[in-house]
């Protein structure tokens, strides 16, 4: 490899490093190469273990664990927000929903006030917290149910065979999750495997489960499965679907909620 094209390499792991996300399209203008050039040195990069590709660009490598609740809330706060927006709109007056752990979940609640007759469970200490402050202000009309089980202290959340026994009695209209990849061949995963295993739980009790994933995390794989994509009603996200995953939504029968699809 030419140093030229090492030192494109530094440029890249710069921008990343200061970015946090890359693009091919933008990395061919900066680098004034084209979109291949590009794309091959993110494959040597990738292959270095020095950043994760995903569609259209690449992104840091993925942490070996989960980062603390406290740490993911305030990361892409605003495109949590448009997904929790968008979730909302699926719920109807008179569902019993269940909201997941996780940050973007937790951006259902504020949407939720023009709801009425709501039955809501949860596993997420943060989501049951706010749900009782609204309910309290009379904001929300809605029943809350707490699931219990093994709490997770850093992640904020219940989950282990004691929460998976509490769902085997009740059935859901709507599942929202939150998850840690999303990918159209391995489906969704996480970097947890207590949680891989009760998500699987509540999927199996919803009538319709929906993937709550900003772009991060869209063509990104991690290493618990959790589901199939065709064990999924909808990814709501808050850009559109890549374009060379349409073909495949379509066979597995899978929507993609998205601002511009709404």
């Amino acid at each position: 490899m030419s140093l030229i094209a090492e030192e494109r390499k530094q440029e890249i792991l710069g921008l990343l490093e200061m970015q946090k996300k890359v693009r091919v399209s933008d990395l061919a203008e900066q680098l004034n190469v084209s979109a291949e050039t590009v794309r091959r040195h993110l494959d040597d990069l990738e292959h270095q273990n020095k950043l994760k590709k995903v569609y259209g660009g690449a992104v840091p490598v993925p942490a070996d664990n989960e980062l603390p609740h406290y740490e993911r809330e305030s990361i892409h706060i605003r495109e949590k927000r448009i997904i929790g927006r968008l979730a909302a709109e699926q719920v109807l007056d008179n569902d019993i929903i269940v909201i997941d752990e996780g940050s973007t979940p937790l951006q259902m609640i504020p949407f939720l006030t023009d709801k009425k007759n709501l039955t809501i469970m949860t596993c997420s200490i943060p989501a049951l917290n706010r749900l009782i402050e609204y309910v309290r202000r009379a904001e929300i009309d809605a029943r809350v149910l707490f699931i219990g089980g093994e709490v997770s202290v850093d992640h904020l959340r219940i989950s282990g065979p004691v929460a998976e026994s509490m769902m085997d009695d009740f059935y859901v209209n709507k599942a929202f999750i939150a998850t840690d990849g999303v990918d159209i061949n391995h489906g969704i995963t996480s970097f947890d495997l207590n949680k891989a295993l009760f998500t699987r739980k509540l999927i199996d009790q919803a009538e319709r489960t929906y993937i709550l994933a900003d772009q991060s995390k869209i063509g990104s794989r991690t290493y618990v499965k959790m589901s199939k994509m065709d064990d999924v009603y909808a990814i709501i996200s808050e850009k559109g679907e890549p374009d060379s995953w349409v073909s495949s939504m379509q066979d597995k029968m899978t929507k993609w909620l998205s601002p511009d699809s709404v």
